[in-house]
């Protein structure tokens, strides 16, 4: 099964022109280079084509299935036989929904938070070592730009009211010589920013 024929099980294929065998490995060579497919994922999440937004949602999940992120940082939908760029406006999905429990994920019988997370299309992960959380601070507004790990290279941005959320939880641990404001999910802290300087102003 090709990109395009996903597309035409549930509408207009998708354009097969330019692709061409590509060059390297043996498996390489049996996969074919489609150049760009025209698709976008904006901010919010939403998947684009040709401008359109695509409303089915379970088409975008089976795309977002075989996403994959590129040692360029490019993103591609990739299959056995085929593969094409895609435009990312952020971050491929986005996490609209924090769940937080008790529980005893290392099995030493010592309770620890765990923070899970919805994405737009409805894919759970649980922050820890396989699943970080990251915050990158603008040096300028001090405004902060969460996100938290999907999959190896694709990331979620954490949505504006779950950030509060996890302001919420966050604690202050201190980590060479500085009070930082993070949380903690599976025995592992995730720094927000320091004490004094937090700013709130995630979108």
């Amino acid at each position: 099964m090709t990109v395009h024929g996903m597309e035409k099980m549930s509408g207009p294929a998708l354009p097969g022109t330019g692709c061409i065998p590509a060059t390297g490995t043996i498996l390489a060579r049996a996969r074919t280079e489609c150049g760009s497919y025209a698709i976008r994922i904006g901010r919010d999440g939403t998947w684009y084509y040709r401008g359109s937004a695509i409303q089915r949602k379970p088409l975008v999940c089976l795309f977002s299935s075989i996403l994959k992120r590129g040692e360029d940082g490019g993103y591609w939908l990739e299959t056995p036989v085929e593969r094409g760029r895609i435009e990312v406006d952020d971050a491929p999905f986005v996490a609209v929904e924090l769940f937080w429990r008790d529980c005893d994920c290392a099995g030493d019988g010592v309770p620890r938070q765990c923070l899970t997370f919805r994405t737009n299309l409805d894919e759970m992960v649980t922050a820890g070592t396989d699943h970080p959380i990251r915050v990158a601070i603008c040096p300028v507004t001090r405004e902060p730009r969460p996100y938290v790990t999907i999959r190896p290279g694709l990331e979620a941005r954490i949505s504006r009211a779950v950030f509060y959320e996890l302001v919420a939880l966050a604690q202050a641990e201190e980590i060479d010589g500085r009070q930082i404001l993070g949380v903690w999910s599976e025995g592992t802290f995730f720094p927000i920013d320091e004490v004094p300087d937090l700013g709130l102003a995630a979108d």
